[in-house]
């Protein structure tokens, strides 16, 4: 229904205590990590989300992250979702800590979410706000870490008009660009400024989505 938050879910979690030298070497690990701990999800971005907080908050990298081509409607199998993710830290306890970060995430009472604009749900968008980035946002967007961004995504019509009202609307900087179309044929960014900035973009960028998809064909 419109306005209703469509949650992520995940739908597998493993604790690796000591990996293989082969495996550590693919997945280039830190140097001292041998722990890792593998989760995948029906929602991309809540999981990369969910990885970041992990680094703010438990010794753990975010090692890897890869969102699967078509999205989570056309899972290749029933726990593979649309994403896996890794991370990896020096002690099966930091890795188990930074899972259950994860799973807090995912599970919080404002959790990062999806927002229907009608009523079969197929226009949606995220506009989420991160206070302080951990590490692994941080190096994906190249932005130091602790700065709060804007995280947007929606599809790729109502992307483009959004992004540019979410930009004009506040004080930030386009600091991430996902081009559509994305594995998951969408269009995404990450502003960054101040927390209130951001939080201003977020809601411009949900306002202008929610208005393509009320408008679709008005100039």
């Amino acid at each position: 229904m419109k306005n209703d938050a469509i949650l992520g879910k995940l739908l597998s979690m493993k604790l690796i205590p000591n990996v293989t030298d082969a495996l550590q070497e693919k997945l280039n690990l830190p140097e001292g990590h041998r722990s890792i701990g593998v989760f995948t999800s029906d929602c991309d971005d809540v999981a990369y989300i969910a990885m970041d907080e992990a680094t703010k908050k438990v010794n753990v990298v975010g090692v890897y992250g890869e969102t699967f081509y078509a999205g989570a409607a056309n899972a290749t199998g029933l726990l593979a979702g649309e994403v896996v993710c890794i991370i990896s830290g020096p002690t099966p306890a930091e890795v188990h800590s930074g899972l259950q970060v994860v799973t807090d995430v995912f599970e919080a009472a404002n959790a990062p979410r999806f927002v229907s604009c009608n009523d079969d749900d197929t226009i949606a968008y995220m506009a989420h706000t991160i206070s302080k980035t951990g590490s692994y946002l941080s190096n994906i967007a190249e932005i130091p870490e602790g700065q709060a961004i804007a995280y947007l995504i929606a599809y790729p019509g109502e992307f483009f008009y959004a992004l540019d009202a979410a930009m004009k609307a506040a004080d930030v900087e386009l600091c991430y660009y996902i081009e559509p179309p994305s594995p998951t044929n969408c269009g995404g960014a990450f502003l960054t400024g101040s927390q209130s900035a951001c939080i201003t973009a977020a809601e411009a960028f949900g306002n202008a989505v929610q208005y393509v998809a009320d408008n679709p064909l008005k100039i």
